[in-house]
């Protein structure tokens, strides 16, 4: 079996000669990867010589079956038969007969001016790897999204991050394109530790910041962690994201819920029984309830982890907005040796960043790297380069400067809607983040959620976010309403159709 790349260009075209009387499957003159318009796409044929048959029979069945197999998808233009004869090493006249035999067949189609290309079918082209994916869990897009999980994509300041992009790369070290450090890129951990100590509070330097690829790799890596370090379990707060909670499972930790209340959550709660390694809290921001952590308590967690030596993990998904109050510094300024701080640009810019970062005391920081080491951590360093640019060039201010006030418009809106139109619905974690929560009548949750969605309206309710094993106090029914995920133009509509669903007093 001889198997060949073949290269192309969209714009090769097709010569007037031929070589007749040649016999088939003498290549044609100047078949070298020089040939003009031979550079482009790459094309993978498995050319299988069978007796008798002949290589234009081989070239035929490898062209029919990668359009059968969707290698080559309805619409996509082939090369030229001249440009495809010179890379397979074969006469034009061959690569011309098997592409009329597969027009003739119905699986290609040719035309003056547009070239030959693989015909359009009606019915679906099945995909390498099986099975179709199955459409997304709950039917049909929504006609408005007010879902927590992420920011207004829609004004991702693509302009300013290109430009930074291309400030980054043309500055960059040679070096910056090898493996690197497994800390990530040291212009972004420079850049982060002046921005968290003068944004955040949190006492930092670059040697002690290790950069992941989301919040979630960061959390997965220390659970696995602190579990080879003798963990089992960790407390977690009785409401917050579910996948989180999974995160810490399937390091070998066992989840810990700990009551809710107005002052967040009950630390107080990881004395008794059975005593967790380690915590996980939202405390500037609490996740999905709004509250933050009263200082009391803040004192109290880090108490414990001095006592016990625990280790605090604080998520700090929203820190950057803030609108009624003054900003709630991070936890881990209070006790940097017992704290990892955790970051993330998926609010400020979008979860497509794909970047985090973890703050971590010395005592876990050579351990974890080596962890990291194990290969399946890998980040992009122009990405890197790119936000560290971002942020030294003062745009991820900017940025945060007018997404608050946005957030805060719509924000703004919500609540006067609410009081004008339903003001039997009280709000509350209005002070900060990127949501509120609307408190509704006993036993009216799910049924609000149910018909929000008969009317195209996505919406979550506290219940969701609430761990199976959570302990009393519940906060009571409500609902998540995530203002900063729909664009500008959505969110009336979003409004609208909220209002529309809320239960009567």
């Amino acid at each position: 079996m001889e198997r060949t790349w073949a290269t192309y260009g969209p714009g090769d075209a097709e010569p007037e000669t031929g070589r007749p009387g040649e016999p088939e499957g003498t290549p044609a003159p100047g078949a070298t990867a020089d040939v003009p318009g031979a550079v482009g796409a790459d094309l993978h044929l498995d050319l299988a010589d069978a007796p008798g048959r002949g290589v234009r029979a081989a070239l035929t069945r490898a062209l029919r079956e990668a359009v059968r197999s969707g290698r080559l998808a309805p619409g996509v233009r082939l090369p030229s038969s001249r440009s495809l004869a010179a890379d397979l090493g074969l006469a034009r006249n061959t690569v011309a007969d098997a592409y009329g035999e597969l027009v003739a067949e119905g699986w290609l189609t040719a035309r003056q001016g547009s070239g030959t290309r693989v015909a359009q079918r009606t019915a679906p082209v099945p995909r390498r790897g099986g099975r179709r994916p199955a459409p997304p869990r709950g039917g049909a897009r929504p006609l408005h999204d007010l879902r927590c999980g992420a920011a207004d994509v829609s004004v991702f300041p693509r302009a300013a991050w290109l430009a930074a992009a291309r400030r980054a790369l043309a500055v960059a070290p040679h070096e910056a394109f090898g493996y690197g450090d497994g800390r990530g890129r040291p212009e972004l951990r420079t850049a982060l530790a002046d921005y968290l100590a003068r944004a955040r509070g949190v006492r930092a330097d670059p040697e002690h910041i290790v950069v992941c690829a989301g919040f979630s790799q960061g959390l997965a890596l220390l659970g696995r962690l602190l579990r080879e370090r003798g963990v089992r379990g960790m407390g977690v707060e009785s409401y917050g994201l579910w996948f989180h909670h999974g995160i810490v499972e399937r390091a070998g930790l066992r989840p810990r819920p700990m009551s809710l209340d107005r002052r967040g959550a009950r630390v107080g709660e990881l004395d008794e029984g059975d005593v967790p390694g380690a915590v996980l809290l939202t405390p500037a921001h609490q996740f999905p309830t709004g509250v933050a952590l009263h200082p009391d308590r803040r004192a109290a967690v880090v108490d414990w982890a001095a006592r016990t030596g625990g280790v605090v993990v604080e998520d700090d998904y929203d820190g950057e907005f803030r609108y009624d109050r003054q900003p709630v510094g991070a936890l881990q300024g209070l006790a940097p040796e017992h704290v990892v701080y955790c970051g993330t640009a998926g609010k400020a810019l979008a979860p497509g960043v794909r970047l985090a970062w973890l703050v971590l005391p010395d005592h876990l920081l050579g351990d974890l790297l080596e962890l990291k080491a194990t290969g399946e951590w890998g980040l992009s360093a122009l990405d890197q380069l790119t936000l560290a640019e971002f942020i030294e060039a003062g745009a991820y201010d900017r940025h945060v400067r007018a997404m608050r006030l946005r957030y805060r418009r719509r924000r703004d809106q919500l609540v006067s809607a609410l009081a004008e139109r339903a003001p039997h619905v009280r709000v509350t974690g209005i002070a900060a983040g990127l949501h509120a929560v609307l408190e509704l009548p006993p036993g009216t949750e799910r049924s609000t959620v149910q018909a929000a969605a008969w009317q195209g309206l996505a919406l979550e309710g506290l219940d969701r976010f609430r761990h199976p094993q959570a302990p009393a106090p519940a906060p009571g029914d409500g609902l998540i309403v995530a203002y900063g995920t729909p664009p500008d133009h959505a969110f009336p509509g979003a409004l609208e159709a909220l209002l529309g669903v809320l239960p009567p007093p």
